[in-house]
């Protein structure tokens, strides 16, 4: 289908099923995306969407907000600091259009003037948690193999092999604030260039590097500009509870400028604060994990605050049970709660519910997102199936990741050669076009909307003296969704116990890592190939339905 064509006259128009070629179409309206010869880059097409002359139609109206210092940028002034970053950027590095930039930092001003400086470039970014241990950063590095880094003074010391630029540096607000050099004409940046490299677990278990292009990232942006355009809506006032090292924080960051969002921003997430910030930038919407909605929901501080202004929240991360949705709705009656699915390896958006109607489906993750394409494969034969039927979710369109980098054997086993994304995911999509996500074929746990990848956290159990063999499975916790547990077969003579385990991964994993519950066991279950089956420890863990999302 092309990306901005009518789908064919024999689909569907309930399901999007086409019943000639088994595909699923988007039953959203079609968004036309720019001629791909067109040179573009993600940050220039952004700034394309605003107002004619932004920096004359909004000199006052502000662009993003730091609710920690209060600290604030307007569209004009953002558009003037990452303007003159590019300059400094230009002239005081030897950074050129393809060359790498990884980013370790908190959430700050900073980061949304460096991404769009470095997008316009054609420098690809690759942001990555902070919390990350030296470890973890070793192995991102090998995948990304950046040229420079962008880091504060908190976080410079992990990146002693990289000439590191300090954010909360006098030199770099420097760079923002303007040079007297002349600009250099940027090299052109092409739509299907590489713009940035992201950090997941991908569909087999293992952190991998996956390669976004400007192509990607405009496809999402323009795609959710032209339905607000086609809606009506009016810019609001955003929060984000997202950190911008993630495909979400990133891809809402570059929406909020396209679509002229005030932003504010939390430097470090605290559940008091944000109520705070609500109340004091009077926010209309944000986006939130299912942990988060459970809070609101239930947390007796959320009364304290005045938070009238919200009017909408976009969970993703995991479905939300129709009891938790229903509980927050009970609190906030005005509040319309959507739902959505992505995968970085999707530039963060797959499907969505959207209007009063949609987000009564309860369990569902919407519909598919506009320009995409899906097909249901059954798993055991690669035959694709009609609505209603379950099986694996495929994908293809123009926000599909080119691939994993340094990777070429894990690209082909989740790309094949018609461009359809295999993503590891047990799904359906009923008769009314609405995605359900029934079970996780790539067996990653879910905490707070992370990725966990079971297969380290055992790597690392396995790595201990006093552990003979060991297996994580995800284990269900009200607050973060899910918790990663281990079951330990020890060593003989050993009494090790739950809390030298907890421990001794602790130190060697981000904090979202950590293995939270610890069970022995004489012996872990396997097939007869060697592989675990995870299922009958999640049975023997009394949570046998654990694998529902």
């Amino acid at each position: 289908m092309a990306e901005a064509d009518s789908p064919p006259r024999s689909v569907d128009p309930r399901s999007g099923f086409d019943s000639r070629t088994k595909i699923f179409h988007s039953l959203r309206p079609s968004v036309p995306l720019p001629p791909l010869d067109l040179p573009l880059s993600a940050a220039d097409h952004a700034i394309s969407l605003l107002s004619p002359s932004p920096a004359t139609s909004y000199p006052d109206k502000l662009a993003f907000i730091n609710s920690t210092t209060g600290i604030c940028l307007s569209f004009s002034e953002f558009i003037t600091q990452f303007r003159n970053l590019v300059t400094s950027l230009q002239t005081s590095t030897s950074l050129s259009k393809g060359d790498v930039a990884f980013i370790l930092a908190p959430t700050s001003l900073q980061i949304p003037v460096l991404y769009f400086s470095l997008l316009s470039l054609g420098i690809v970014i690759s942001p990555a948690n902070p919390l990350s241990t030296p470890t973890e950063i070793s192995h991102q590095l090998n995948l990304s193999r950046p040229k420079i880094a962008f880091a504060t003074s908190a976080t410079a010391s992990k990146l002693s092999s990289l000439p590191v630029i300090l954010l909360d540096s006098p030199e770099f607000l420097s760079m923002m604030i303007g040079t007297d050099r002349r600009p250099i004409a940027p090299k052109i940046v092409h739509q299907l260039d590489p713009a940035a490299i992201l950090y997941s677990s991908g569909t087999t278990g293992s952190v991998k590097g996956v390669l976004l292009t400007h192509r990607n990232m405009i496809a999402i942006t323009a795609g959710l500009h032209g339905l607000r355009q086609l809606d009506g809506e009016v810019p609001g006032v955003s929060l984000f509870t997202v950190p911008l090292f993630h495909v979400f924080g990133l891809f809402m960051c570059v929406r909020a400028v396209a679509t002229e969002e005030t932003v504010v921003l939390l430097e470090k997430f605290d559940f008091v604060s944000m109520l705070k910030a609500i109340e004091t930038y009077k926010v209309t919407y944000m986006p939130v994990s299912p942990p988060l909605v459970v809070a609101m929901a239930k947390s007796p501080e959320v009364d304290k605050y005045d938070l009238s202004s919200l009017i909408g929240v976009g969970c993703g991360g995991a479905p939300l049970s129709k009891e938790v949705t229903e509980k927050f709705s009970r609190r906030f009656p005005n509040v319309m709660v959507a739902q959505g699915y992505g995968l970085t390896e999707t530039c963060g958006v797959v499907s969505r519910t959207a209007g009063p109607e949609e987000i009564q489906r309860y369990g569902s993750t919407g519909r598919l997102a506009e320009n995409l394409e899906a097909k249901i494969v059954d798993p055991e034969t690669g035959e694709p199936l009609p609505p209603g039927k379950q099986g694996e979710l495929w994908l293809r369109g123009p926000s599909i990741m080119r691939g994993y980098v340094g990777d070429d054997e894990s690209t082909a086993a989740t790309l094949n050669s018609e461009g359809w994304l295999k993503t590891g995911d047990l799904c359906y999509v009923d008769e009314d076009g609405f995605l359900y996500i029934v079970d996780r074929l790539k067996e990653l746990i879910k905490y707070k909307a992370y990725q966990v990848p079971p297969a380290e956290l055992e790597a690392l159990l396995q790595s201990h003296p006093e552990i003979a063999d060991a297996a994580v499975i995800p284990y269900p916790d009200e607050e973060a969704g899910q918790i990663p547990m281990a079951y330990v077969v020890r060593q003989p003579g050993s009494d090790l116990n739950e809390s030298q385990i907890i421990d001794y991964i602790a130190k060697q994993v981000a904090p979202y890592k950590k293995i939270r519950r610890v069970a022995f066991i004489n012996a872990i279950p396997k097939s007869p190939a060697g592989k675990i089956l995870r299922k009958e420890l999640i049975k023997h863990s009394g949570t046998g339905s654990l694998s529902k999302l």
